[in-house]
């Protein structure tokens, strides 16, 4: 797991009400989850947000025509939220919340996350060369 990628998760937890957040890859599988997520949850929960931007992509006719472009995904439950955007090249972020979240708020500190977490993930990991300075 990366730890960089958990760590700039949790920035979108300083959100008031915001409870969990998650990176999926769009194959279904977790690439970072913030730290009160359990493991095995975060594994569930990833393979469901990729099966829902499929769908919700799917259905991009229905809400206006072949050309529409998927932007965001949110599901309300009684006790919650859960948001689903795009992070770029084949990932995903999915933020949950209470009720009362702002969610102007989270949508908003997504967005900035997103543009982050672009940058981590289109930046080669460096390698250990050998050369002593």
């Amino acid at each position: 797991m990366n730890t960089e990628l958990s760590w700039m998760l949790e920035s979108a937890l300083e959100v008031p009400e915001a409870r969990h957040a998650i990176l999926v890859s769009a194959d279904g599988l977790l690439m970072a989850r913030s730290n009160d997520v359990d493991k095995d949850e975060a594994d569930t929960v990833a393979a469901a947000m990729s099966g829902m931007q499929s769908l919700s992509r799917t259905v991009g006719g229905f809400a206006g025509g072949a050309s529409m472009q998927w932007r965001q995904t949110v599901v309300e439950f009684d006790g919650g939220w859960v948001f689903l955007i795009s992070a770029g090249e084949g990932a995903y972020l999915a933020v949950s919340a209470s009720p009362d979240v702002d969610m102007a708020d989270i949508t908003f500190r997504m967005q900035q996350l997103v543009a982050q977490l672009g940058k981590a993930l289109t930046t080669p990991p460096r390698e250990n060369t050998g050369i002593q300075a």
